[in-house]
């Protein structure tokens, strides 16, 4: 009974971030002004370069438990081009994937002056990313499948998207994991490339207002396995003096779950987890701390993942556009 439990247990927390394996795993960074890590198209799309690194760790206390770190560095190029890259190290208890993608946008403005915003965008990101096995702490076997060091396989993808900014409203769209890269690091019976869909959107209101709010949505779709996420996003923001404070709250939901043995029955449970932000601009640094609690009556451990943000603004327009669309200004 524990045994199926913990098998459970390890399927609904990890089956959404292992099929997020195929690059950099999609959770709630990019509420921490990062979109560009999602959407290709972001690349320069708003005022100032941004840098950005993150730090997540999973279930304090386990070892080996999951861990992400990513650098991502993403500007203007002249007067209608962005260009980015983007560092990770993702670790998963004998699993790790580092990579890096390089980025390429390009922004149409219909805008009558610079002030007003009204913007299309395309981006497309090549990668090149290596994925790992170490089975040097497997001990030793007569298994043949098992080798006894360290494997690995490199592969190279791409990343394609749309975005749309107009004054307080925005929408993207992006395709991960664009093209069918067949992997053999685990056994000749793996899936090919999993490609993702994604699709969000928000809108930025209370102009009048001492605090401004922005509800969001981002949804996911997985090709191979036809498993879909929602989250269901509100943030909101303080002018001050120095900059800005702010907060978030994010709900995470999947379409799909999996059954479990409960006393003399059966039980379904879906994977879903709470995240609450809270972040402060200072001039043109950024901090924030993202706390993720899996909810339900199954989960590992305390089912807990922090992340930390930093982040800095550079080469900033002195003009800025007039609308409440933090994201771009």
């Amino acid at each position: 009974m524990k045994f199926r439990i913990r098998v459970l247990t390890i399927f609904l927390i990890t089956s959404f971030f292992s099929y997020s394996q195929e690059g950099i795993p999609v959770y709630s960074d990019y509420l921490s002004d990062n979109y560009y890590l999602l959407h290709p198209s972001m690349a320069g799309a708003a005022n100032c370069a941004k840098i950005r690194l993150t730090a997540r760790k999973q279930w304090f206390g386990q070892d080996d438990a999951p861990s992400l770190q990513t650098l991502s560095f993403n500007g203007r190029v002249g007067e209608r081009s962005g260009a980015g890259i983007i560092l990770f190290n993702d670790k998963n208890g004998y699993h790790s994937q580092k990579g890096v993608k390089l980025t390429y946008a390009h922004h149409i403005m219909f805008s009558r002056d610079e002030i007003d915003l009204n913007q299309l965008s395309f981006g497309i990101s090549g990668g090149v990313i290596q994925n790992q096995l170490d089975e040097t702490k497997f001990g030793s076997t007569l298994d043949p499948v098992i080798f006894g060091g360290i494997q690995s396989d490199t592969y190279f993808n791409m990343d394609v998207g749309a975005s749309y900014n107009f004054m307080d409203f925005y929408a993207h769209a992006t395709v991960q994991g664009l093209l069918e890269t067949r992997r053999e690091l685990y056994s000749d019976y793996e899936y090919d490339n999993l490609r993702k869909f994604l699709l969000s959107a928000g809108y930025v209101f209370g102009k009048n207002q001492n605090i401004t709010w922005e509800p969001s949505i981002l949804f996911q779709l997985f090709e191979k396995t036809k498993e879909k996420t929602l989250d269901i996003n509100l943030k909101a923001y303080k002018n001050m003096d120095f900059g800005s404070l702010w907060a978030a709250l994010s709900y995470r939901r999947s379409f799909d779950g999996a059954e479990y043995v409960s006393g003399s029955g059966v039980a379904s449970q879906k994977l879903q987890y709470i995240t609450p932000i809270i972040g402060v601009n200072f001039k043109k640094f950024m901090f924030a701390y993202t706390y993720s609690q899996v909810m339900g009556d199954v989960k590992f451990d305390n089912g807990a993942y922090h992340q930390i943000t930093l982040g800095l603004n550079l080469f900033c327009k002195k003009e800025r556009y007039d609308c409440l669309c933090p994201a771009v200004n």
